[in-house]
């Protein structure tokens, strides 16, 4: 059933810029601020602040606010994600580095496949087996995995995920371990591979849990941080969040499932364009958006854009299937590369321009932002080519600095290719 709403806010955190709309009847105002980290929260109450002020509406007036972001798929690209463990049967820890043993790229004999988002230390076997039928073959050995906790404690360890084999029949195990885990570590965060991706195959099932895993402690401290901001501005309206298939969900269950919302920006983006597109009477075309630290570019195809039932993140050869992270979750079909506006550029060992996935971000940000940052990023490079003016920069909100930016190409790209 549509929503129906007088007044309405959306909210997209970015890499580096964090952007705000109220709509209400045919009028729409805006909003531009910096991401804030490691507090994004506090960029979005800016710029809630700021377009009910430009509109003279009183928060207790907005009936709806949906949110998206790249936060999440930003944690992952840039490994900022928080410590994490893996529980799995006994005999597989090693089942999410081996992966499913294609060769992305067949005749590179020094193939470079993508870190394991948990390190083999913190990876425990648990003896325990499901069969595929869901019958229980060896029951669950409770003392490993209280003997797990102290070790995990020790570590730093925030954030614990646990994937069983053939737990999408029978998730009794994985339920089991959840309950003594918190137990013994009242403060974890625990995710099943039975919940966060109740399907087969477990290599994509318990990637996407041990993804879930990595980003809940940042993005959950986050979701519930905003929440409580919002209130205290008087906003009492419902808080949607983006989904990366393009609906919708509440805020407890985006804290329970993170990884739900790892493309809920650009998923937004592309629904956007697909409009855009239904209006102008085209059929075929294609979305692009380009953040901070990322692009997307996404199908749109008779009108639709194009879903997947599994999509990748971090990359190791941008183009190359098999190369990223799997992650089984609804999502909108969309080919990401690190390679956004804050992606910083350098010169690899064989003198050739690199550029990302390293992001400036918001904090110290693209040179010519004059915050503090060195080094040249796309966005420098942008305005060097006199692609963006600095003196209009988001609305003319912010002046930017060309030869700074350009005397930071010049000092870590030029004069290193001679």
């Amino acid at each position: 059933m549509a929503i129906k709403s007088r007044c309405r806010i959306a909210v997209d955190i970015g890499g580096t810029f964090t952007d705000v709309a109220l709509e209400i009847q045919k009028n729409q105002y805006t909003a531009k601020t910096l991401t804030t980290k490691p507090k994004p929260e506090e960029g979005v109450i800016s710029g809630v602040l700021d377009v009910l002020e430009q509109s003279q509406i009183d928060a207790a007036d907005v009936d709806i606010l949906i949110y998206g972001t790249t936060l999440a798929t930003n944690l992952l690209i840039e490994r900022a994600g928080s410590p994490v463990a893996l529980l799995t049967t006994q005999g597989f820890r090693d089942s999410i580095e081996m992966r499913n043993e294609n060769r992305f790229e067949q005749y590179d004999v020094n193939i470079e496949l993508p870190t394991p988002l948990v390190p083999r230390a913190m990876r425990y076997g648990i003896t325990e087996r499901i069969s595929a039928t869901g019958d229980v073959l060896l029951p669950l050995d409770e003392r490993q995995v209280r003997l797990c906790v102290p070790h995990l404690v020790e570590a730093g360890v925030r954030s614990i995920a646990v994937g069983f084999l053939h737990s999408y029949r029978n998730s009794l195990h994985e339920e089991r371990v959840r309950e003594i885990l918190l137990e013994e570590a009242s403060n974890m965060e625990v995710t099943l591979s039975s919940e966060v991706s109740p399907e087969m195959r477990e290599f994509e099932r318990i990637s996407t849990a041990c993804a879930n895993a990595y980003v809940q402690p940042l993005m959950s401290r986050h979701l519930r941080a905003l929440n409580d901001l919002l209130r205290n501005v008087g906003l009492t309206c419902p808080l949607f969040l983006m989904l990366s298939g393009g609906g919708i969900t509440t805020l407890d269950t985006a804290v329970r499932f993170p990884v739900r919302l790892m493309e809920s920006g650009p998923a937004g983006g592309a629904i956007f364009s697909s409009h855009i597109a239904a209006e102008l009477g085209l059929d075929s075309v294609l979305s692009y958006d380009m953040g901070g630290t990322t692009a997307k570019v996404c199908l749109i195809d008779e009108g639709q854009p194009q879903t997947a039932r599994t999509f990748e993140v971090a990359r190791e050869y941008r183009f190359l299937k098999g190369s990223g992270i799997p992650l089984r979750i609804p999502v909108i079909e969309m080919v990401e590369v690190g390679a956004g506006g804050g992606s910083i550029a350098g010169v690899d060992s064989m003198r050739r321009i690199s550029v990302g996935p390293g992001s400036a971000g918001s904090n110290p940000g693209p040179v010519c932002y004059g915050l503090g940052g060195q080094l040249p990023t796309v966005t420098d490079a942008d305005v060097t080519l006199g692609r963006i003016d600095p003196n209009n920069f988001a609305g003319g909100s912010m002046r930017l600095d060309s030869e700074s930016a350009a005397d930071a190409l010049i000092r870590s790209v030029g004069d290193l290719l001679g």
